[in-house]
């Protein structure tokens, strides 16, 4: 294991629809005087990657439907926005002021992840279409440029029940080991750790949030040197934890039968 680890935040222009994303990454290294080296991570947000994928509807050119108005007039949302949110989740779970809580790809987020921060004017953007692919590809490209083993994490940002703020979270991983098992590993007491799972992805991305920002600094890459993870070759999908093993999932679904 390295002595340290550091985290390079990667200035870029506005980046925009037709950007490929891996040239995206590679002008910000090179123009940052950063050259990557065996183990490197290098973080994407997930907003400069949709916007580069062409991820951006124009409010104006939708239609909102009856339950888009119902659940738009409830929560005070514009209706239009409710109906991208409807057609980009699985479920609707419920929702706030200013906010619905979705169900998408086994994930729980807010308003299926469309945002308008960071969106041109009128406009909202959506999740990358395939935040794993995306992540590979880049991945791909940047090894066969550098010629060294990378790591590659797609990353968004999200809240935790009851804290105030954000934390970073993986959309898409590729070259590290996402989540790592530790069941069976001893404490310093010497008792044996039973559901132990380290996010090592999610703890990355939320690491490289601290540089990046996410109003108006124009960081939306980092790279992160020395940190303590496991080299993959094999898939590293994100694993996600089904409903009924989730607490919070769990506890809070059945607040309806007491």
């Amino acid at each position: 294991m390295k002595d340290c680890t550091q985290i390079f935040g990667l200035k870029t222009p506005v980046i925009r629809m037709g950007d490929e994303a891996a040239s995206v990454v590679l002008e910000a290294l090179e123009n940052n005087d950063l050259h990557p080296e065996y183990g490197d991570i290098i973080v994407i947000a997930e907003s400069a990657l949709a916007t580069s994928e062409g991820r951006i509807v124009e409010l104006s050119s939708i239609t909102p439907g009856e339950k888009s108005l119902e659940l738009g007039g409830k929560y005070n949302l514009d209706p239009r926005e409710v109906e991208i949110i409807i057609d980009e989740c699985d479920e609707v779970l419920g929702g706030v002021t200013g906010a619905l809580l979705t169900m998408r790809d086994g994930n729980v987020l807010p308003n299926a992840g469309v945002d308008n921060s960071n969106a041109p004017p009128g406009c909202v953007v959506l999740l990358p279409s395939d935040p794993q692919k995306s992540a590979e590809q880049i991945r791909g490209r940047l090894e066969e440029v550098f010629k060294c083993r990378l790591g590659v994490i797609v990353s968004d940002s999200r809240t935790h029940p009851l804290r105030l703020g954000c934390v970073g979270i993986a959309l898409g991983c590729s070259g590290i080991d996402p989540v790592e098992d530790i069941r069976g590993e001893k404490d310093i007491f010497g008792r044996t750790l039973n559901i132990t799972h380290k996010a090592v992805a999610d703890n990355l991305a939320s690491s490289a949030l601290l540089v990046m920002g996410e109003a108006a600094e124009q960081t939306p890459i980092a790279l992160i040197r020395g940190a303590p993870v496991s080299m993959v070759e094999e898939d590293s999908s994100i694993p996600n934890a089904a409903p009924d093993e989730c607490m919070y999932f769990g506890v809070l679904g059945k607040q309806d039968h007491h």
